[in-house]
């Protein structure tokens, strides 16, 4: 008998394109406030480590250090959050509203591109060889 279905988030050799109606002209920085918001975190771990981590990896950890969940539970407790599907980057505000782009490379690995550079240029040109995915929009209001 099979064991409980793992969900993931990882992409991989793929390009998430900033979001049609993201209004930032360049990769801006989330700002800096009392508790760090869940882009200010996924930020900061992925651009201090770029190509480190997988979506997942990078997912969990943030949900796991907002929890306050010990390493020595972090195991089983990824295996309970994945054991059901969650939101991957596509949805990220840093993808949604402050103009980065993410690129999994063949491995799952992660980096942040900024929207105006050339190395986002030449995903989005199909200069480097990725799939594109577009950013989930940004509700109406």
């Amino acid at each position: 008998m099979a064991g409980p279905r793992i969900h993931s988030t990882n992409y991989f050799d793929t390009f998430i394109t900033v979001a049609p109606d993201c209004a930032a002209s360049g990769g801006t920085v989330p700002l800096p406030c009392q508790e760090p918001t869940i882009a200010a975190r996924v930020f900061r771990m992925v651009r201090e480590h770029p190509y480190e981590f997988t979506s997942d990896d990078v997912i969990f950890t943030v949900w796991a250090d907002r929890r306050g969940i010990p390493t020595e539970d972090r195991a089983k407790a990824r295996a309970v959050f994945f054991s059901k599907g969650q939101p991957c980057l596509r949805c990220s505000d840093l993808v949604k509203k402050y103009g980065w782009g993410i690129h999994a490379d063949g491995r799952g690995r992660i980096a942040l591109v900024g929207i105006n550079t050339p190395e986002y240029e030449a995903f989005v040109a199909g200069r480097r060889p990725v799939a594109l995915k577009a950013a989930m929009s940004s509700p109406r209001k």
